[in-house]
C-alpha cells in the first residue's frame, strides 16, 4: 500500500478525532455525567453485539480475501449468519418494552429500547461493509463514512442547543443513533454493488463451516479482548457511580488522539501483511515496523503525559481529574497497536487458539485489578488496571507469536512499553500529588528515546522527507 493510500485511509480517523475533540467538550456542558456514563454502555453493548454475532467471521472475511476469487459469495457467507442471529435476539428482547433500556441504563423507557435496538443492528451491517472498503483499499470512501457520521452527530448536538431542547439522555441516545445508522447507509451506497451482487449468491457452506472452525475460537479471545475494554465500565457501574464512569469514558474518548495510530495501522496492516504472507516477500520489513510503531508509541505517551493538562481548559471544573488518567487511557489503543505488529505470526499460520488464550489471561488480569482498584481510586483505578491488562496482552501475544511463528525481537519493545505504562499508572494514581515529578519523568522517557533509537528516527526523517521530494 503506498503513501496515497494510506494518507486516503487516515483521512477517516485523523477527521474523526478532530470532529471528537470538538463534540466532547461540547456535550461535558450541556449532557449530565451520568448521561455520558449511560451513553458509554451503549458503545459497550454495541461493540459486544458486533464481536459476539459476527462469530468470527468478519476476520475469517479478511484471512480470505486474497485467496478467493468469489467475493461477493464469500461476503454473503460471512454477513447472514451472524446478521440473522442478531435480528433474532432483538426481537425477542423488544417484546418485553424497556427491557433493553432497564437493562444498560437502569431506565424503562419503550422509545430509548428501540433506538438501541437500531444502533445494534446498523452497527453490526456497518462492521463488514467497511470491511469492504478496506480490503478494496478503497481509503477515501472508507475514510468519508468514517467522518461524515461524526459531523452529524455534531451538528445534531449544535441543533439541540440551538433549539433549547431538555438534553437528557432519550436525546443524547438518539444522536447517537441517528449517527450510527448514517454511516451505515453511506457505507451502503459505496458499496452497493458488491452486496447487491452478493444478494444473489448462495452462502458457500463448505467454505462456511471451514471459516467458522477459523473464526469461532476468535470469538472466546474476541469477548475476552471485549471484556478488556468493556469491566472496567462495568465494575465502575457496579462499585462506583455513573458520574465516574462518565469521567472515565471522557477520559477515554481524548484517548481518541491514540485510536487514530490504531485505526490507521489495524486498516493498512492486515491487508498488507497478508498479502505479503500470501506472496512469501518483505517478511523481513515486519520487525522495522514493529520497531517504528514503538517510537511512535513512546513518544504519544510521552507528549500526552505532558500536555494532559490542556484539556482542562476545555471542560467543566468536575472534569478536571482526567488530565491524570488520561496517558493510562491511552495504553489500550497504542499497546493494542503494538501487539498488532508482534502477533502477524499468529494470523499467518491460523494459530487463533493462541490470540484466545492471550485475551483470556489478559482479561483476568484486567478483572483483578479492576475489582481491587476500583473500589478506592474510581476512574484512576479503572485506567490502570487496563493499562496494566494491555500490557499483559501486549506480551502474550508476542510470546506466542514467536512460538507459532518464529522469533521476535523483543528486549527494546518490553523495556520502553513497561516503563511508559509504569509512569503513566503512577500518574493516574498519584499524580495530582506529584505533578512535577511525573513531568519530569516523562522528559526523561523522551530523551532516552530518542538517543537509543537515533539512527532510526534519522533514517525514517529522511526517507519521509526524500519521499516528499524535500532536500534534507
Amino acid at each position: 500500500m503506498n503513501l496515497r493510500k494510506i494518507i486516503n485511509f487516515s483521512i477517516g480517523p485523523i477527521g474523526s478525532a478532530v470532529v471528537g475533540l470538538i463534540t466532547l467538550p461540547a456535550i461535558t456542558w450541556f449532557f449530565s455525567a451520568e448521561d455520558i456514563g449511560r451513553i458509554a454502555m451503549l458503545q459497550v453493548a454495541s461493540s459486544f453485539c458486533v464481536l459476539l454475532f459476527s462469530l468470527g467471521l468478519d476476520q475469517a472475511y479478511v484471512r480470505e480475501y486474497h485467496e478467493t476469487t468469489e467475493k461477493t459469495t464469500l461476503l454473503k457467507t460471512c454477513l447472514t449468519p451472524g446478521l440473522l442471529l442478531l435480528s433474532f435476539i432483538i426481537i425477542i428482547a423488544l417484546f418485553f418494552p424497556g427491557f433493553i433500556s432497564k437493562l444498560l441504563f437502569s431506565i424503562d423507557s419503550i422509545e430509548i429500547s428501540w433506538l438501541v435496538a437500531a444502533c445494534l443492528i446498523s452497527g453490526f451491517i456497518s462492521r463488514y461493509l467497511s470491511l469492504i472498503l478496506r480490503m478494496q483499499e478503497r481509503g477515501l470512501a472508507y475514510s468519508m463514512s468514517q467522518l461524515i457520521p461524526k459531523l452529524i452527530f455534531l451538528l445534531i448536538i449544535a441543533l439541540y442547543v440551538w433549539l433549547s431542547v431538555e438534553f437528557d439522555l432519550s436525546y443524547l441516545i438518539l444522536a447517537h443513533t441517528l449517527s450510527i445508522v448514517t454511516v451505515t447507509l453511506v457505507y451502503g451506497w459505496n458499496t452497493r454493488e458488491e452486496w447487491v451482487a452478493a444478494c444473489h449468491k448462495r452462502i458457500n457452506k463448505s467454505q462456511l463451516h471451514s471459516m467458522l472452525k477459523f473464526g469461532l475460537p476468535l470469538i472466546i479471545g474476541g469477548v475476552a479482548l471485549w471484556g478488556m475494554t468493556a469491566i472496567d465500565r462495568l465494575l465502575l457501574r457496579s462499585f462506583s457511580t455513573f458520574d465516574e464512569l462518565g469521567i472515565y469514558s471522557v477520559a477515554s474518548n481524548f484517548a481518541g488522539v491514540a485510536i487514530i495510530l490504531q485505526s490507521i495501522f489495524s486498516t493498512v496492516w492486515a491487508p498488507t501483511v497478508y498479502k505479503w504472507a500470501s506472496e512469501g516477500k518483505n517478511i523481513e520489513k515486519i520487525d522495522q515496523v514493529t520497531e517504528y510503531t514503538l517510537i511512535a508509541t513512546v513518544y504519544l505517551f510521552v507528549l500526552t503525559g505532558l500536555f494532559s493538562w490542556i484539556v482542562t481548559l476545555f471542560l467543566p471544573e468536575k472534569y478536571h481529574s482526567i488530565q491524570y488518567i488520561l496517558t493510562s487511557c491511552m495504553a489500550y489503543p497504542l499497546f493494542y497497536t503494538l501487539s498488532e505488529t508482534t502477533a502477524v505470526g499468529l494470523g499467518i499460520t491460523r494459530k487463533s487458539s493462541y490470540s484466545m488464550l492471550s485475551a483470556a489471561i489478559s482479561v483476568s488480569v484486567s478483572l483483578i485489578s479492576n475489582y481491587f482498584l476500583i473500589p478506592i481510586y474510581g476512574a484512576a483505578g479503572a485506567a490502570a488496571s487496563t493499562a496494566l491488562a494491555f500490557w499483559v496482552f501486549l506480551v502474550c501475544r508476542t510470546e506466542f507469536s514467536s512460538i507459532a511463528w518464529r522469533n521476535i525481537p523483543r528486549k527494546n519493545l518490553y523495556f520502553f512499553s513497561l516503563i511508559c505504562f509504569f509512569a503513566s499508572t503512577v500518574s493516574a494514581l498519584l499524580g495530582s500529588s506529584y505533578r512535577s515529578e511525573s513531568l519530569a519523568t516523562w522528559v526523561l522517557i523522551g530523551l532516552v528515546t530518542s538517543f537509543s533509537f537515533r539512527k532510526k528516527i534519522v533514517l525514517a526523517t529522511e526517507a519521509l522527507l526524500k519521499h516528499l521530494a524535500i532536500r534534507p
